[in-house]
């Protein structure tokens, strides 16, 4: 057979990602901070864009945990219900996607565009004059001009420590620049995070060069800075109190066996008796093993729920959106018009539709963004309404596939839901992802365990242990099993683990210890 080009004409169906479907899964799964800065981003970028200074709407639901309901969705307002009416009505756009198997429904358009946003009239005052430590003193509305920001302080970071004092105690210039390099690698706990041969090889700095400056960043205050391990930052603080025997530094050497409480093989180790490792052990314990957290590090982010759940007084669910995670963003499209009618250059025309385009679908993928992380809260407090009421022993197994079955979604358009977002609840503040456990066996072939109650389980047993009789992690087998959990030992193995309990050794020798 010959070969030959020719052309064929096939048919199939292919799954596009268009830009607009991409941009709404994007918003999706985004977390309120990255998606308030998406929002400032489009803000600079489209000129038809506005931020509202009005106080958003909430988007609430009650939820009713006795009987199945249907969302309804009022047209002219943003709340929703759960109730016995008709269900969610889908309206379909002009847009050149599907959003099949992405959201359920159809997002609201904005009505409220047209309504011109009038600023109320700000009156400005300038200080014209300070006072002067002294004397009355005038100042000018240039650029002397006071500041409040000026005077506000924060503060100071270790590394900013730590540089002050090499400036003080390095006055050569490469000793300076290998300092500072080494300053840099420096975690917020005060230790050295790079190995030293390899910073050397880095600066192209002699071994014995870059050991001498770290020896002298060494003896920086706080004591113990920039140790390259624990064993090391200990040393540093006892030697400067003249604790650093040849006995301390054996112990030292075997701080797993300290850590572990097994006194015994310490004292046959360092040659002394009891009441030694004990002295021992009390100078330790004055150190600090992460002398860098004295200082000012990163600011600790709190976290924002994304939605509000309460209870009511007939005891039902009551579920809002946290307006203050929400921006708010119109479309200007008196500016819009007023651009286009004085514009005659064809390329300015659709330049103004493409931004008044995309300023549409970020409203829409806005307001369905919203109207999605709803309604998953929703079906999550159905499935979880005895965690809510009686605690996390109560909590149900619950995965993606039930979740999205029951709202008519899409597993994958659930997990993006739930990524990085929480919910307030009267029981504190959990992630959504937190409401989604594995299960765990009943003996009696009864309802199953949530993975997260047994684990919680599991350590309310241990805690309440006597120091006389520590459960193994048989017993405990035995004593989940009398409760109709059926567990394997390597599970609860497992389980305790992740919840950092040591082994009923380890417990037993502890409790010995501290008795």
């Amino acid at each position: 057979m010959a070969l030959a080009p020719r052309l064929e004409i096939r048919q199939g169906q292919a799954l596009v990602m268009t830009p607009q479907l991409q941009q709404a899964i994007k918003l999706l799964q985004l977390s309120n901070l990255e998606l308030g800065e998406y929002v400032e981003q489009e803000l600079e970028k489209n000129p038809l864009l506005e931020a509202s200074t009005a106080e958003p709407d909430v988007a609430s639901l009650s939820a009713d945990n006795d009987s199945d309901r249907e969302f309804e969705a009022p047209v002219a307002e943003t709340a929703l219900t759960l109730s016995d009416d008709a269900p969610l009505p889908s309206r379909e756009g002009d847009l050149d996607m599907d959003y099949e198997n992405v959201y359920a429904d159809e997002a609201r358009a904005d009505t409220q565009n047209e309504s011109a946003i009038s600023a109320p009239d700000q009156t400005s005052s300038d200080w014209q004059s300070v006072s002067g430590a002294g004397g009355a003193g005038s100042g000018s509305s240039g650029d002397n001009e006071f500041s409040l920001e000026s005077t506000l302080t924060r503060e100071i970071t270790l590394g900013e420590h730590l540089t002050d004092q090499m400036n003080m105690a390095i006055k050569d210039p490469r000793q300076r620049m290998i300092g500072a390099y080494l300053i840099d690698h420096v975690n917020e706990t005060g230790y050295m995070t790079a190995d030293l041969v390899e910073m050397a090889d880095r600066m192209g700095a002699d071994l014995d060069e870059t050991g001498a400056v770290l020896a002298i960043l060494q003896t920086f205050d706080p004591s113990g800075i920039c140790a390259r391990d624990l064993k090391e930052c200990l040393s540093i603080q006892l030697a400067e109190r003249d604790r650093l025997d040849p006995t301390m530094q054996i112990f030292l050497q075997h701080l797993e066996l300290f850590a572990r409480r097994d006194f015994d093989l310490l004292m046959k180790l360092c040659n002394c008796d009891r009441d030694d490792i004990t002295s021992m052990i009390d100078d330790i314990r004055l150190c600090n093993p992460k002398p860098g957290l004295a200082f000012g590090g990163e600011p600790v982010v709190p976290v924002i729920p994304d939605v509000f759940i309460r209870q009511r007084a007939d005891g039902t669910w009551a579920i809002e959106l946290n307006a203050a995670t929400l921006p708010r963003v119109l479309v200007n499209q008196t500016y819009y018009a007023e651009v286009s009618k004085l514009s005659g250059d064809p390329k300015a025309k659709a330049y103004l539709s493409e931004c008044l385009n995309s300023a549409n679908w970020l409203v829409k993928s806005l307001d369905q963004r919203a109207r999605t992380i709803l309604k998953v809260a929703a079906e999550i407090v159905r499935q979880q309404d005895a965690f809510l009421m009686h605690g996390i022993q109560h909590l149900r197994p619950l995965n993606l596939r039930t979740v999205a079955d029951a709202i008519s979604m899409h597993e994958s358009t659930v997990s993006r839901v739930t990524a990085s977002k929480y919910i307030a609840t009267p029981r504190g503040i959990f992630e959504m992802k937190y409401f989604f456990t594995s299960s765990i066996n009943a003996t009696a072939g009864g309802e199953a365990h949530s993975a997260e109650a047994v684990r919680h389980r599991i350590k309310e047993l241990i805690d309440a242990e006597l120091n006389t009789a520590v459960l193994s992690d048989d017993n405990l087998v035995d004593i989940l099993k009398k409760s109709g959990i059926d567990i394997a030992r390597r599970t609860v193995a497992k389980y305790r683990e992740a919840l950092n309990i040591p082994s009923s050794v380890q417990r037993r020798r502890d409790k010995k210890a501290y008795a």
